[in-house]
């Protein structure tokens, strides 16, 4: 027998709310859709959901997540909905588990462990899974899990362009995939990665047509730009995470080594051969950086073209900054709205990039504040029926 209708009127989403959900995590009654991620590279103890429309990356599995006012839950119609102490905020989705994983290469390594699918369109891979800087404490990062993966026999430690370039196109015929990020642990001091992403860029874009955003620290030689526009990238990722020295030799010693006018210098150099907005930076907001320094490194990135991708700190379980408090919504909010605002105004969005973190914008809500309107269209909730 069938039931009346159940008609509610769609919630418009505001960007309030996600920047919430991403500080505050959310609590999971079940765990859908594609699996969510835990340790590695990216963004890890993370799940993708889809709140009307748009794709997030929310911390599920951190310990301020257990305690997040948010919950998901199936409701009795086999819905999933978002509420907030009981009050119905949004009608969510879960993008599905990839058709790709099911593949295994010629070799016999299973696709999964070779690229993982990021938000619902983006093929993800840490070409290197090792890191020069990772085990001495004296040089790791302390927010990083690149091994955490790779001790859980969930990756293999290097990736093989031939490997790679399987994957990719399996991921663009069965999954619709739109771009990649290839990202490495660092390998050396010279190039830092610049060379093996550039093998395997080329031979990625000599199977499938997919825009590729590489991820390294700027190497000593700059000409490793152009090898790598010719490899088939097309945009280029150079992260700082944090911004002000202090914090940066607190935070990541190793990485700090590398100074900030030496980014500046690589980061000038990468947008005249990429061009302007096609050029990124993560910048980790919660690990102790102000908002000034925050802003006024922003205001110096936008200026030479660079989008600083502004991304709230999400602490990874079973690393030094484990126990580390995420930024709150509040603080999140004052920083986005400060960098959206210098985007809008110099005409450079997330919509411009062709490839990357930046143009994905799973991992921070910061792409909805380079707009003046503070809510989207919503997508109807449902008409629901036994």
């Amino acid at each position: 027998m069938q039931l009346p209708v159940v008609d509610r009127p769609p919630v418009p989403v505001r960007r309030d709310l996600l920047t919430e959900l991403q500080s505050a995590g959310v609590r999971l009654e079940d765990d859908p859709g594609a699996p969510s991620r835990r340790g590695g590279a990216g963004p890890s103890d993370h799940k993708a959901v889809t709140v009307d429309g748009t794709t997030v990356m929310i911390p599920v599995h951190t310990g301020i997540a257990r305690f997040s006012p948010f919950v998901i839950r199936r409701d009795l119609y086999g819905h999933h909905t978002l509420e907030r102490e009981g009050q119905f905020l949004a009608r969510v989705t879960f993008p599905p588990a990839p058709k790709f994983y099911e593949g295994v290469t010629a070799d016999g390594v299973p696709y999964w462990k070779i690229a993982v699918l990021h938000s619902s369109d983006v093929l993800a891979t840490t070409v290197m899974q090792t890191c020069i800087r990772y085990r001495p404490v004296e040089t790791s990062c302390q927010f990083c899990a690149i091994g955490q993966s790779l001790e859980a026999k969930r990756t293999i430690a290097r990736k093989t362009p031939e490997q790679l370039a399987e994957v990719a196109a399996a991921a663009v015929r069965l999954d619709g995939v739109r771009h990649m990020i290839m990202t490495t642990g660092t390998p050396n001091r010279t190039d830092r990665g610049a060379a093996v992403l550039t093998d395997s860029a080329a031979a990625v874009t000599a199977a499938v047509d997919l825009p590729i955003q590489a991820q390294c620290e700027p190497p000593d030689d700059f000409a490793w730009f152009g090898r790598l526009r010719d490899a088939g990238v097309v945009s280029l990722g150079m992260h700082l995470e944090a911004v002000e020295p202090h914090v940066r030799a607190r935070i990541m010693p190793g990485k700090a080594e590398v100074p900030l006018d030496v980014y500046m210098d690589a980061f000038a150099a990468a947008v005249d051969v990429f061009g302007r907005a096609q050029v990124s930076t993560y910048i980790l907001a919660g690990l102790g950086d102000s908002l000034d320094a925050i802003d006024r490194m922003a205001a110096d990135l936008v200026a030479i073209g660079v989008y600083p991708f502004v991304v709230p700190f999400v602490p990874i379980s079973g690393t030094p900054l484990a126990d580390h408090a995420e930024p709150d919504a509040a603080f999140m909010k004052a920083v986005l709205t400060a960098v959206g605002r210098r985007l809008k105004d110099a005409g450079m969005t997330s919509a411009d990039m062709k490839a990357g973190c930046g143009k994905c914008g799973a991992c921070s809500s910061l792409s909805a504040y380079e707009t003046d309107s503070e809510t989207r269209p919503a997508e109807p909730v449902y008409d629901a029926v036994f």
